[in-house]
């Protein structure tokens, strides 16, 4: 990981867009393996009934770093575009190599701590019988819905600025991106509003919940009514955030030993979220931007019914 963003100095220095597609390859992968192998260890570690709402706890410093993250790095860059020529290049290097030497030092403080071993083989509750990994239906299921639900709060989030300019008078790009920011803010406060809520509600029940919720509000959305529909939009982040990691939880529930295998194919399923823009995109085109808003609708309605189906177990 810190080599990885260490990329990004070569890629400043040649400003070649492409270097820089590449160092973004390079982070992802790292970002990928790293949640593939800290989500299940978030799950596992404790009692099986709160996992859904441990790993929560544990994303929603994820929304704080979505919200702080943008702020920083765009006062830190947008301010070397008024330095001298080459200024922003060698703050684009200076920020990526700061970076790199904290998370080297995160890593070296793990390395030195000593945390709990997880069995690869965990008892099966009473009443299962093993089974093959794609077997679980469960699972399957999670699969599913993880794809269709990063499609939705990627497609959700690409087409904001372009729907607030369009559906609130005299807002600007840089007003609709403040929006944004607001809306980040409402992402951050659902996840740790909704772990203690998980405590009163069970997680299948508070997803299944939410993503009705979020149905409604993307047809408020559909139905462009001005400053209204743009505060609806904002208030689908707030819904969308226990969404991942609930249904990552829920999804590898109960796996045994097939919990590592089961996390790579969860992880992998947030390739709906590259998919996604295309399809909106299209029919932004042809129609409009708030018509497009269906898919995202459609995408809340899988989700919904995982989680009904989720309450019975």
């Amino acid at each position: 990981m810190p080599s990885a963003r260490c990329c990004f100095v070569p890629a400043a220095s040649a400003n070649s867009f492409a270097l820089f597609l590449l160092a973004l390859f390079v982070i992802a992968c790292g970002l990928g393996c790293l949640e593939t192998a800290a989500n299940p260890y978030a799950t596992v570690l404790g009692d099986a009934k709160g996992a859904e709402r441990r790993l929560n706890l544990a994303q929603s410093f994820n929304g704080l770093g979505q919200f702080i993250g943008p702020m920083i790095g765009g006062t830190l860059f947008f301010s070397a575009t008024q330095s001298a020529s080459g200024g922003d290049q060698n703050m684009v290097k200076m920020t990526y190599v700061a970076i790199a030497v904290l998370v080297l030092g995160i890593a070296l403080l793990f390395s030195r701590t000593r945390l709990p071993d997880i069995r690869e083989e965990e008892p099966l509750p009473h009443g299962v019988v093993a089974q093959g990994l794609w077997q679980h239906a469960h699972f399957v299921g999670g699969v599913i819905t993880q794809f269709f639900y990063v499609a939705a709060q990627v497609g959700v989030g690409a087409f904001f600025i372009n729907y607030a300019t369009e559906h609130w008078d005299d807002v600007s790009n840089q007003s609709a991106s403040y929006l944004l920011s607001i809306a980040m803010i409402c992402f951050m406060i659902g996840r740790f509003f909704s772990t203690w809520l998980m405590g009163r509600v069970k997680p299948a029940t508070l997803l299944a919940c939410y993503s009705l919720i979020n149905i409604l509000l993307c047809g408020v959305v559909m139905m462009s009514i001005d400053g209204v529909s743009v505060v609806a939009l904002i208030a689908v982040f707030f819904f969308m955030s226990i969404m991942f990691p609930t249904i990552f939880a829920l999804g590898v529930k109960n796996m045994g030993k097939h919990t590592k295998r089961a996390s790579s194919f969860m992880i992998m399923a947030i390739v709906g979220g590259a998919i996604m823009p295309y399809f909106m995109g299209a029919i932004a085109d042809h129609y409009s931007t708030a018509i497009s808003y269906v898919l995202p609708l459609l995408c809340f309605i899988v989700v919904l019914a995982y989680g009904i189906r989720q309450r019975r177990y």
